[in-house]
This record gives structure tokens, C-alpha cells and sequence, in this order.
């Protein structure tokens, strides 16, 4: 059975190489969208994209719908159906417009990747965020030991995550030079950080407390003045394993190296929210917890652009439409309240 198409490597080879230099997209999306693709030409056998025909979409949507996810064998979600389509109906689009392609595939062709219209709309529909509580997040972080280096690391990677509203891929990369203690500051330098669509800004800590800024301050001193490591060593160096003396491979401390990922982060996070009897609320919801801060502390409109920036959005309306949504128990309060 063939695996793979000749043809259709050369040309996916350079769509993808137009979503990272044209478009900008980053890997993971362009995984993602490899990975769409591949689905369709395992349902048609890898028949070539010249080929192509309306029913052909036809056909792999009927099976789309009927696939199931490999982990809970429960069906695809809506969701997942919606971004696999639109995936591959904006892959055709392109593929219209290419030397080769032109007479072959039309670009309302493309259209008929389209899920009907109550299955969009239930695709595209937003769920309530779960958001943890400042109270949550310093319980959690005083619950957490403190004896080792590691324990101590991972106990200051949740409480730096919520003083500073940091992306776990940024905090991987964090080096001591980045933070200021001392003006209460951290530098999201994009020559040297994992910033988000590589914009450097520096940001000033939160105020979520004198004793959450404590356990990051004492950290960095920690770092600099008992263990002698520089400017350059990270912040949040990675866990040494060697051969102990029982001749095995065990934890023996820190390695100045720095995080490849940020998997390590979550499962720290994960680990952590467990160890306090709390559901698990991921790095990211921290931004939203800060969001929601933001709409509590801040008196004017100068005020919540300041917070905006501070959380490296451009765009007032990207913190307050993205993270700042109300509560459905907070939103009934306010209601109540009118009346």
C-alpha cells in the first residue's frame, strides 16, 4: 500500500515552508497542520493533490466525524473536526492558486471542507475559563517543601509565575540577568527569551504580595551569592541527574542548564496543585487570575493600559476580552447588585 505521494511531498514541502516565512506561523502550528494533511491522504491513499475532487471531502469529513481520539475513544470533538477542516480548506485555497494546481482545483472547491453551520458555531463556541484564585495560588506555594535546591525551585517557579505573569516557554529561558530584583523587574528580551511572537518588553512584578516576592527575591540571591552563578546561568536551571554512590543514576541537585521545554514547568505545576488538594490549574491561567486582578485594582482607563502592557499585550482589548472575562458566580453578583 502506498504510504506517500512524491508529488504531494514536493508541494506540501513548500506550503509549509510559506506558513513559517510568509505567514510567520511558528512550528507547532505547522505541525498541526501537517498533521491535517496527513489525515486526508491516509483517506484517500495518498492520491495526488492534482487529483482532487469535491467528493474526496466529501468522504474524509463522513470519516472525520466517525473517528474517535486514540486516548479517551471518545468521538472527535467539534473542535478538532472544525480546525482539521479549516486546516486543510485553507491548504487547497493555496493550493488553487500554484502552477500545476490552477486548472485542476478551483477555490470553491475548497468550500466544501466546511462544517455545516450549527457544527461551527458549537466549535467555535467558548466555555467558561477555569481561573485560580490568588488565594489558591499562595496556598499552594506555601504548602509546597522547601528543603532541596529542587524543592526550592519549584516552589519559587510558582511564585515567580504569578509575580510576573510570564509564559511558561519565556520562564524556560529566563537567565539571572533578566530580573531586576532590587527595581522589581523582569526583561522578556526576545534576543534571549522564548517571548511570544518574539517581542522584547520589560515588565514590573505584580502586586500580589509582599511574601510571594519574598520567595523569588531569596531565590535569585540564593543563586547569586551562595552558589556563585552568573549573569548568564538561568534562573530556572534544570535538575542534575548523575551516577550516586549506590552506582545509580539519582537527583544529586541543579545543572546550569536551562529547560529545552516548558513540559517540565506544567508537570511541576501539576505536581503541586495535586500536593495541595487543588484541581490543576496550568502556567497559563495564571495570566488569567492576573487579568482579573487587574479589573479589581485598577481605578482608570490609564491604569488597566498600564496593567495591559505590563502583561505584554499591545492592545487594551486583548487583556480585557482574552483574559478578563467575568465569572458566571462573579457576573451574578454584579447583577444582584444592581438591582
Amino acid at each position: 500500500m502506498t504510504n506517500y505521494n512524491a508529488a504531494n511531498e514536493r508541494v506540501k514541502r513548500q506550503y509549509f515552508a510559506y506558513l513559517g516565512e510568509a505567514q510567520g506561523h511558528n512550528e507547532q502550528t505547522i505541525d498541526s497542520v501537517a498533521k491535517a494533511i496527513s489525515r486526508f491522504e491516509v483517506n484517500t491513499r495518498c492520491k495526488d493533490f492534482k487529483l482532487f475532487h469535491i467528493e474526496q471531502a466529501k468522504a474524509f469529513k463522513r470519516d472525520l466525524a466517525n473517528q474517535r481520539a486514540h486516548r479517551s475513544g471518545e468521538p472527535l470533538s467539534k473542535a478538532t473536526l472544525y480546525a482539521t477542516l479549516m486546516a486543510l480548506k485553507r491548504f487547497f485555497i493555496w493550493l488553487a492558486g500554484q502552477s500545476g494546481y490552477k486548472s485542476r482545483i478551483s477555490y470553491s472547491d475548497a468550500e466544501y471542507f466546511n462544517l455545516s453551520a450549527k457544527d461551527s458555531r458549537i466549535a467555535k463556541a467558548t466555555h467558561p475559563a477555569r481561573v485560580p484564585t490568588l488565594e489558591q495560588i499562595r496556598h499552594v506555594i506555601f504548602n509546597m517543601p522547601a528543603t532541596t535546591e529542587i524543592q526550592r525551585r519549584d516552589r519559587v517557579l510558582i511564585a515567580f509565575t504569578i509575580l510576573t505573569g510570564a509564559r511558561d516557554g519565556a520562564i524556560a529561558s529566563f537567565k539571572l540577568r533578566h530580573i531586576d530584583i532590587n527595581q522589581g523587574q523582569i526583561d522578556h528580551d526576545a534576543r534571549e527569551v522564548q517571548t511570544k511572537f518574539s517581542k522584547s518588553f520589560v515588565s514590573t512584578f505584580f502586586p500580589v504580595g509582599d511574601d510571594i516576592r519574598a520567595v523569588v527575591a531569596d531565590w535569585v540571591a540564593y543563586l547569586r551569592t551562595e552558589k556563585l552563578w552568573g549573569l548568564d546561568d538561568p534562573l530556572f536551571p534544570v535538575t542534575k541527574v548523575a551516577v550516586g554512590e549506590n552506582l545509580r543514576f539519582g537527583v544529586v541537585g541543579l545543572d546550569r542548564k536551562h529547560w529545552s521545554n516548558a513540559g517540565p514547568i506544567r508537570a511541576i505545576f501539576k505536581a503541586a496543585f495535586a500536593a495541595a488538594d487543588l484541581p490543576y490549574f496550568n502556567p497559563h491561567s495564571f495570566r488569567k487570575t492576573l487579568a482579573l486582578l487587574g479589573g479589581e485594582l485598577c481605578q482608570t482607563p490609564e491604569q488597566y493600559k498600564a496593567w495591559s502592557q505590563n502583561m505584554g499585550h499591545e492592545h487594551v482589548l486583548t487583556t480585557f476580552t482574552s483574559y478578563g472575562n467575568v465569572s458566571s458566580h462573579r457576573q451574578a453578583e454584579i447583577i444582584r447588585a444592581m438591582g
